[in-house]
């Protein structure tokens, strides 16, 4: 089974990040050939500033290997580093109906906040689809929200194998996250970096601490009973909470009498304890540069031994030999 998976360079990971999609990409490369890569050719739908994403790659590849994935299990590499990718990506784009682009809920979410419609937008699924397709990905895991995108690739393939009659395509299938459910911010939304409500998973100290601190609780006095399914800082401690600790904080909060800084603090342990030793192998990794570099390299010869062929494939088919 081999899997695949694209994270975009576009920010600072936080913990809902991590609930999200991050822990199950690291336990994914036990079960197959993991393939992940970093989505620099797609972030430069909202990113037009070149030292800012050059940074943000260094990042998220810092930021993965830190937080467990192994090189020498998954094959983890540079999007823009094959350009076996963007070929591929025309191919697709000759056989891709407009109707089936128009309808893409990324497109049309984007535009209505305001996002310029401009080509790479709205093209935006096919370069998705090549990305799957390129590594013939069995599986791929993504959010509800991101279903669609699977959905599309599939379109994709099984319109090129009938036009020119030949199965050069895998289907891929979709694998939805499991839902921890909305991970709140610290203003009791949805947590995002847009909205400046997030926790970083890699944010320690002082910093980290005032993050936790500024969780926004009710008013309610110290010595009234209190709802912990309506509490931020429940609903976030819970995440990370042994089971049978939670149930105790439970109690506490429905007993009376609880501090919310009690909370806070315990909150910030369990972060600490939970992202410790991935921080500190991040600071590591980070004075070293260029051996993140020599993994996307590497990564990058092995994912070429596979994108090569089903390029080559794909050219035969049309009659690009």
């Amino acid at each position: 089974m081999r899997i695949l998976s694209g994270i975009q360079p576009s920010g600072k990971l936080h913990i809902g990040n991590y609930l999200g999609a991050i822990r199950q990409h690291i336990a994914m490369q036990e079960e197959g050939e993991a393939y992940y890569f970093i989505a620099d050719f797609h972030a430069l739908t909202t990113i037009r500033d070149a030292p800012v994403l050059r940074q943000m790659i260094l990042d998220v590849a810092l930021d993965y290997l830190a937080l467990g994935l192994d090189p020498n299990k998954a094959t983890f590499y540079r999007q823009s580093d094959i350009p076996d990718v963007t070929e591929l990506t025309w191919l697709l784009t000759t056989v891709t109906p407009m109707g089936l682009l128009e309808r893409c809920h990324s497109f049309k979410d984007k535009t209505a906040r305001g996002i310029s419609a401009d080509h790479g937008l709205f093209a935006y699924p096919v370069l998705m689809a090549a990305d799957i397709l390129i590594v013939d990905a069995n599986i791929v895991p993504v959010g509800k929200d991101q279903k669609q995108h699977v959905e599309v690739t599939r379109d994709i393939a099984q319109r090129f194998n009938h036009v020119y009659d030949r199965e050069v395509f895998i289907i891929p299938e979709d694998r939805i996250h499991v839902d921890t459910g909305v991970v709140p911010g610290i203003d009791g939304q949805k947590m995002s970096k847009s909205y400046g409500n997030d926790i970083g998973i890699f944010t320690e100290g002082k910093a980290l601490k005032q993050k936790v601190m500024s969780i926004v609780t009710d008013s309610a006095p110290v010595e009234e009973p209190k709802d912990p399914d309506t509490n931020n800082v429940f609903n976030i401690l819970r995440l990370f909470a042994p089971e049978e600790e939670t149930a105790e904080w439970r109690e506490r909060f429905t007993a009376g009498g609880l501090k919310y800084v009690e909370v806070k603090k315990r909150l910030k342990e369990l972060l600490d304890e939970r992202f410790g030793e991935a921080r500190e192998r991040r600071k590591e990794l980070a004075k070293r540069p260029d051996d993140v570099e020599d993994v996307l390299r590497e990564g990058c010869r092995r994912a070429r031994e596979v994108t090569s062929a089903t390029l080559a494939r794909a050219r035969e088919a049309c009659g690009i030999d």
